[in-house]
């Protein structure tokens, strides 16, 4: 109820200030000024004026009330259909086009065929002894200023409606899960709104000049050459006002068209910026048309970034998976290690961007074993010092190798878990030897996760430990080989879900 009276309150407020500049300012000057005729006649006119405005007001009022009923009905009822949301939708991106027919018919007929029959009546009955060629000329000032009326009418509603316009969309989301759209259809073509408006802005005043000088030389009987200065002084008053009344319509004018583009302008600075944000439609001319192809524009760049995300993804699991295809005994170990690592991260509170950098990074955490030879990877007796030490070295590998993707500062977040997953948080790990909080997030993370699974995977010199087991070392190694709270997260939660762990991978070879 609150958005239908702002709105309502809006449109008087719309309507008083087209009357005021249109009616009051510009045809009373005319009235006022133009006329000569006795104090008795004016009140005749007066009269006339007042019944034919009471006439205009009931009419009017009535096709304004039938003009808004769709908008009403959507709006003061709590739950309105989508049939009910979308016609209020509609025929809102139509109101400032039915609020010029308003003007120009029930408003203008309403007003001046009733104030013309009944001066006509009083000029053949001598009730006014003024010329009928006056009553041509009041018919025209009328058109003349309803037309300017009209033309303010139009540029005030169209801002008017925006809010209602956002109202209807977002309860067409909320009750409907539905998003209303143009989808580039136009109700006010641009090239008709520019033209009549310009013709009425550069007109208007020389018509407005033209009508009342030519009254005023005919009262004055000889023209131009009686009354110099006080003609001068009246025609000053004339050129102000319609100067004032061009400014004010060609303002409106300039903040219609800049609206839209600004918003446009706005859209592609958040796409520079990375963020694809579509502009919402709020338009009902040729901007509605732009944009629909800005935002088809945009859903074709998210539908490419999100193609883009889905080849990077398939990329590191299917690196992943390559790389434990070299031994049967390690195969899905790094899609384990990467399930354990978001597990633990989503626990600690990781989200979004930073969670998936996690599991990336997870996946490709023994990518380095590729330049690993395999008669030392799969050795079954024990390592020599110099084979250890090439075992030791596959986190540098990975790291470098990560190093050789283009671009380097896309694979940037990845780098540090996959380097410093081997290290450990007493600072006897390697190959860096860091401690505590030095250790990358990720390689501390990584490391309680690796370790969980290569502890209990069987390989081909033995068999898997018991979960049981593989969480007591990991409780006694918190703080010294593991960081304290990712162990303790990990702990917490595999200590409660041990059996859905085994059912989810039964007599795992990896």
């Amino acid at each position: 109820m609150n958005i239908y009276g702002a709105f309502l309150r809006k449109q008087i407020g719309n309507y008083l200030f087209g009357s005021v500049i249109g009616v009051m300012a510009v045809g009373s000057l005319i009235l006022l000024t133009s006329l000569e005729i006795s104090i008795v006649e004016y009140g005749r006119l007066l009269i006339v004026l007042l019944l034919s405005f009471i006439i205009m007001a009931v009419t009017e009022i009535s096709v304004f009330l039938r003009q808004i009923k769709p908008i009403r009905t959507a709006l003061l009822d709590p739950g309105p259909g989508l049939d009910v949301l979308e016609a209020a939708y509609l025929h809102t991106h139509q109101l400032p086009r039915k609020a010029v027919m308003r003007i120009l018919g029930p408003h203008l007929l309403g007003f001046s065929l009733p104030a013309a029959l009944m001066t006509f009546w009083m000029i053949h009955t001598g009730l006014l002894t003024i010329p009928y060629f006056y009553l041509v000329m009041a018919i025209f000032g009328a058109v003349l200023v309803a037309s300017m009326h009209a033309l303010i009418e139009f540029y005030l509603t169209c801002s008017a409606i925006i809010p209602l316009i956002k109202e209807f969309r977002n309860r067409a989301m909320e009750l409907h899960k539905v998003d209303f759209s143009l989808e580039g259809h136009v109700f006010v073509p641009i090239r008709p709104k520019f033209l009549i408006s310009c013709m009425l802005i550069g007109t208007f005043p020389l018509f407005l000049f033209i009508m009342a000088t030519h009254i005023r030389m005919n009262n004055n009987g000889i023209g131009l050459l009686v009354g110099v200065q006080n003609y001068w002084v009246w025609a000053g008053m004339v050129l102000l006002i319609g100067t004032l009344f061009s400014s004010v319509a060609a303002l409106l004018l300039t903040n219609s068209v800049q609206h839209p583009i600004n918003e446009l302008y706005k859209a592609m600075n958040n796409i520079r910026d990375g963020r694809l944000l579509q502009v919402q439609d709020e338009y009902s001319d040729e901007f509605s048309k732009l944009v629909a192809g800005f935002n088809m524009m945009v859903r074709g760049l998210q539908d490419r970034e999100q193609q883009s995300r889905q080849l990077l993804d398939s990329y590191f699991t299917t690196l992943a998976v390559a790389l434990d295809a070299r031994d049967s005994y390690t195969a899905g170990h790094s899609l384990r290690v990467a399930e354990y690592s978001v597990i633990i991260g989503q626990l600690a509170g990781l989200t979004g961007q930073s969670l998936d950098d996690l599991r990336k990074s997870a996946l490709l955490h023994d990518i380095g074993k590729i330049g690993v030879p395999d008669n030392v990877l799969f050795k079954e007796g024990n390592l020599t010092d110099e084979e250890f030490d090439q075992i030791k070295s596959h986190p540098v590998l990975g790291e470098n190798i990560l190093r050789q993707i283009e671009p380097v500062e896309k694979m940037a977040p990845y780098l540090g878990g996959v380097r410093s997953h081997h290290e450990r948080y007493d600072g006897k790990g390697y190959p860096d030897a860091l401690a505590g909080m030095d250790i990358p997030l990720h390689g501390r993370i990584i490391a309680v996760a690796d370790a969980y699974d290569a502890m209990t995977s069987d390989r081909p010199y033995r068999k898997g430990m018991d979960h049981e087991q593989a969480l007591a070392i990991l409780e006694k190694g918190r703080g010294s080989q593991w960081d304290p709270q990712f162990a303790g997260l990990f702990l917490a939660y595999f200590g409660k879900n041990i059996h859905k762990d085994e059912r989810e991978y039964p007599g795992r070879t990896g």
